[in-house]
């Protein structure tokens, strides 16, 4: 070997990406079990995902507070005795409602798994929504959004959800003192009830497993039908945007910062210009190196960061760009973010750009399959979207092959200023 000849150089572009598969396992009760393993490290990684989220929601936050309260109390252990249960062992179990689905996530060291599944199992199978743990969470609820109402982002992140969903739509609802008033204990036990059962559940492990992975898992979920079986309807809900599409809110009048939103609707993930929006997003706003990031942090000097982000919501999109300014640069940022989308829909993406944005986006989704805890979030936001290889295939296929003359196209379609909503908050 000739140490004094470097290795070529290869662009990020050139590899042939493979997503390693997943092995599909089915407890004894029908609870699907997806697993990637890895004995790289002595960790474990377990999720439990229920269709609990805002979408099912009859009443305002219920899906939320449901899956908070579940960890603060069963009928064997206070909510104090689950968390030094979980402490002691150096593991940590975290519970998320999204809009269309509810999680539990358990972290820990491969050897303390039989002890905290039983815990786990607790929590899932056998909460009991004390009334003190009720009160308790709505009034740190309630002081957390005081304090949160009084920050510029916060406010417009709540508006700019509302103009493109609709206030009543679960994607535009926000908290409020009322909501959170209004939540009832029996209100959360009906919600986990229903959403909270063996034929709702499916759950994804990633990491080192135990070798009596699976028999733990049915002897914890598998051996009963908990909770009984219900059938869920997805309700087909209408986005109702809001008719105006500028406006100035004064969240603080003696405020120096602006939170800016400029936003408009786009089609869900299924649709076929999805992966190529993704392409063109990452131009527009998508990483450091951006349009925007260039002309208006870098060149302008208006704001120290800003960026597009496409929704990835399962029933339909948005575009959103989203930035801070100073107050008297707030306008001049918009009139900057209007300009860059135009030159997109009047002059062809240099090829230079292209490929740097290409190997980009390729380099980052090589660094997302590095090890199993990414891998199985890559499968689980496929299997859970009704997805399957063949779409992320598909969308690495659009980013080595889009061109410059389909992105001026796609911009001339979806980037036209006119079509967006602005909003500033002060």
């Amino acid at each position: 070997m000739n140490r004094t000849i470097p290795p070529p150089i290869k662009d990020a572009v050139e590899f042939d990406i493979k997503l390693k598969p997943y092995e599909k396992f089915t407890l004894d009760n029908g609870i699907p079990v997806y697993v990637i393993k890895s004995e790289e490290q002595e960790t474990l990684q377990l999720e439990l995902i229920f269709p609990a989220g805002s979408w099912y929601e009859s009443e305002s936050l219920e899906a939320t507070a449901t899956n908070f309260l579940m960890k603060n109390g069963t009928s064997k252990r206070t909510a104090l005795e689950i968390n030094e249960a979980i402490d002691y062992h150096g593991a940590y179990l975290n519970r998320n409602a999204y809009h269309e689905n509810a999680t539990f996530t358990l972290h820990c060291l491969t050897k303390h798994t039989e002890v905290l599944l039983p815990v786990l199992q607790d929590v899932i199978l056998d909460p009991v929504f004390p009334e003190e743990e009720l009160q308790l969470y709505k009034q740190n609820q309630k002081q957390k959004l005081a304090v949160n109402l009084q920050k510029c982002d916060f406010v417009a992140n709540r508006f700019i959800d509302k103009y493109l969903f609709g206030e009543f739509h679960p994607y535009g609802r926000v908290s409020s003192m009322m909501a959170y008033d209004a939540l009832q204990t029996e209100t959360l036990r009906a919600f986990y009830q229903k959403h909270y059962t063996y034929n709702n559940c499916r759950i994804f492990v990633a990491g080192n497993m135990p070798a009596n992975m699976l028999e733990l898992l049915n002897k914890h979920f598998g051996s009963t039908q908990w909770n009984g079986e219900t059938s869920l309807t997805r309700l087909d809900l209408p986005v109702q945007p809001a008719e105006e599409k500028k406006f100035r809110i004064f969240n603080d009048e003696n405020g120096v910062q602006g939170a800016i939103r400029i936003a408009r609707p786009f089609p869900n993930r299924y649709h076929p210009d999805f992966p190529k929006m993704l392409v063109l997003n990452t131009i527009l706003g998508g990483y450091f190196g951006s349009r925007l990031m260039s002309n208006i942090r870098e060149d302008k000097g208006y704001t120290y960061g800003i960026y597009s982000q496409l929704y990835n919501f399962r029933q339909v999109s948005a575009i959103n760009i989203q930035t801070e300014a100073g107050r008297d640069v707030c306008e001049a940022t918009i009139e900057e973010v209007y300009k860059e989308l135009q030159r997109l829909q009047n002059e062809a993406v240099p090829q230079e750009e292209l490929d740097l944005v290409r190997n980009y986006m390729i380099g980052s989704i090589l660094g997302d399959l590095d090890g199993a805890f990414q891998l199985i979030q890559r499968w689980k936001n496929l299997i859970l979207n009704d997805l399957d290889e063949n779409y992320f295939y598909n969308n690495i296929q659009t980013i080595k092959n889009i061109t410059a003359e389909e992105l001026q196209h796609l911009a001339k379609q979806y980037l036209t200023p006119g079509d967006f909503y602005e909003l500033v908050v002060i």
